[in-house]
């Protein structure tokens, strides 16, 4: 329950929330149905009167949850409602209606027996729903272009939103895939590009990820997903080039908010532009469709990266989005980095299976880059990835970690169990190709 927000307010939220279903005014609540009609015949009338007049057509709705009800329970909990209270004057329409009344059962919490009855009961009037339908809207399963790490509609919107990603800002995604951050940006109608080193996915060239399709199609693109939403004109470019290499842009905030997704060497593997021999410098014929040797890029040093590059293009304000995968029982506080022209304000945790989660950073820019040391750069407390790569810790615990085996032991948590885990985490990843 929530206090104190104004209808205007509440509909702006429903207006942009993804995990929202319903907002709803609450007119009455109980225990039991009699507790329920004594409250609402508590309500004040005048917060009832103006939706209950001829002009207002209006429809039920009843969710219970934990528990599936048939119709005619349905019909029988309207038909109680104390009539001298809600004395509805308009037609029911349940169409389109211009009111829509809930009526919510509580069977307790989810998975266990239901009771017979409601363990407690809401009725109220909806002032705004959530946009749950987005979320079917872009499913990757209609989705034109896709790839093994796809970001899936929900959790891009949702990264849009802790963002503030709004109309006509510039939004940057420096490890952009198949462009699904792009694509949920733009719905909010800001202008999107982003750079990814891997030539061969951005033009959508070797093996298909969806099951059954032998090759890519000719038509296959990130600017493809974005038309295909009617999107077209908020798209600017992809660019092959690598994210550690800061000097190819022009030194200077032009970002609203940076959104990205950095591969975790899983499923994808984390590469930069490098050599293992020493400075090379090529001839001007060499240079001619030369193609860089690509190293094996740490992890760490991809977040540290991530947040120079944030604190040298973000405007003032703006907002850096990024996951940050994590082995549980390993993860510290001292973890996250930091930066100096950057303030963390939110860390929150996506959990995968019993070991492995990744952590939802936000940072706002706070500072600019200009007023801080040359040598101020992103910093690591305590390194996660420093004992063992996320790799090792995904499908290896036991060999990454000293003590692990002993840890699972003591908290009741069997060999076979984690073997387990590895068997399904491993299979999960090779259906997925």
């Amino acid at each position: 329950m929530v206090k104190s927000l104004s209808e205007e307010h509440v509909r702006k939220v429903g207006s942009r929330s993804v995990l929202i279903k319903n907002i709803i005014e609450l007119w009455g609540h109980g225990s039991t149905y009699s507790e329920l009609n004594k409250s609402l015949r508590e309500t004040n009338k005048d917060i009832m009167a103006p939706h209950l007049v001829k002009e207002k057509s209006f429809k039920f709705e009843l969710d219970a949850f934990n528990k599936k009800v048939i119709q005619s329970y349905k019909l029988d909990r309207f038909e109680s409602f104390p009539r001298d209270v809600l004395a509805f004057q308009g037609e029911v329409n349940l169409r389109n209606p211009d009111e829509t009344y809930f009526l919510l059962e509580d069977y307790g919490p989810f998975g266990s027996q239901a009771p017979d009855n409601p363990l407690y009961i809401y009725f109220g009037r909806q002032i705004s729903e959530g946009q749950r339908d987005a979320i079917r809207r872009y499913t990757l399963q209609s989705r034109k272009f896709i790839a093994n790490t796809s970001m899936d509609a929900g959790l891009s919107l949702l990264m849009a939103n802790i963002a503030q990603v709004k109309k006509d800002d510039l939004v940057m995604d420096p490890f952009v895939g198949t462009g699904s951050l792009l694509v949920a940006c733009a719905h909010h109608g800001a202008y999107v590009m982003g750079t990814d080193i891997n030539y061969l996915l951005l033009h959508a060239k070797g093996k298909p990820s969806r099951a059954k399709q032998e090759k890519r199609e000719s038509d296959e693109s990130i600017q493809a997903n974005l038309c295909q939403y009617g999107l077209g004109d908020y798209y600017l470019d992809a660019v092959v080039g690598d994210a550690s290499k800061h000097h190819m842009w022009r030194q200077q905030p032009m970002f609203d908010a940076i959104i990205t997704d950095p591969p975790y060497g899983v499923r994808e593997k984390a590469k930069k532009v490098g050599t293992d021999v020493g400075d090379v410098k090529l001839t001007d014929d060499h240079k001619i469709g030369h193609v860089p040797q690509k190293v094996d890029y740490h992890l760490g040093q991809i977040f540290k990266d991530l947040l120079n590059f944030a604190a040298k293009f973000l405007h003032l304000g703006g907002r850096l989005v990024y996951w940050f995968p994590v082995y549980r029982r390993g993860y510290k506080e001292e973890n996250i980095p930091t930066h100096p022209c950057l303030c963390r304000v939110a860390n929150c945790e996506q959990v995968l299976n019993c070991r492995i989660s990744r952590r939802l950073i936000t940072m706002e820019k706070v500072q600019p880059f200009e007023k801080i040391h040359e040598s101020d750069n992103a910093q690591v407390e305590v390194d996660h990835y420093e004992e063992a790569s996320f790799r090792q810790m995904y499908f290896h615990p036991r060999r990454s970690k000293e003590g692990d085996a002993n840890d699972q032991v003591e908290n009741g948590e069997g060999v076979e169990e984690a073997n387990l885990v590895d068997k399904i985490a491993t299979t999960s990843l090779a259906e997925n190709g």
